[in-house]
C-alpha cells in the first residue's frame, strides 16, 4: 500500500500547482533550482575526474591535451545550441549530430593514444 500512498502525495502536490495561484511559477522556481543542482552535480564529479587523473593529463603531449579540451569544450557548446539547433530542424541537426560525432571522434583519438606504449 506504500506505492498507492506515493500516487497519492504526487497527485496532491500536483493538485496544488495546477489549482492554486502562482503554482506555475513556484514549479518553474522548483525546477529551476533542481536544474541548478544537476549542474553544480555535474561540475563536481568534472572537478573529482580532473584531480584524479591529473597526472594523466599532464602525461599528454600539448597536441593531445588541446584536442581533449577541444572536444569537450565542443560537447558543451552543442549541447547548449541543442534547443536552437533542434528548434530550427533539417541541416541543422544533421550538424549538432555531426559535432558530437567530431568530439566523440576527438575524445576517442586522445584516449587510444593515451594508452599507447611509446617510448
Amino acid at each position: 500500500m506504500a506505492w498507492a500512498r506515493n500516487i497519492g502525495i504526487i497527485a496532491v502536490v500536483a493538485l496544488a500547482i495546477v489549482v492554486l495561484p502562482g503554482g506555475g511559477e513556484t514549479a518553474e522556481a522548483v525546477l529551476a533550482v533542481i536544474s541548478l543542482a544537476f549542474l553544480a552535480a555535474i561540475a563536481s564529479l568534472g572537478w573529482r575526474l580532473y584531480k584524479e587523473n591529473k597526472f594523466t593529463l599532464m602525461s599528454l603531449t600539448d597536441q593531445h591535451r588541446a584536442l581533449l579540451y577541444g572536444a569537450i569544450a565542443l560537447i558543451f557548446a552543442t549541447l547548449v545550441a541543442s534547443p536552437r539547433l533542434w528548434g530550427i530542424g533539417g541541416a541543422a541537426v544533421l550538424a549538432w549530430f555531426a559535432l558530437l560525432g567530431l568530439a566523440s571522434a576527438g575524445l576517442y583519438y586522445v584516449w587510444t593514444e593515451s594508452r599507447r606504449y611509446s617510448v
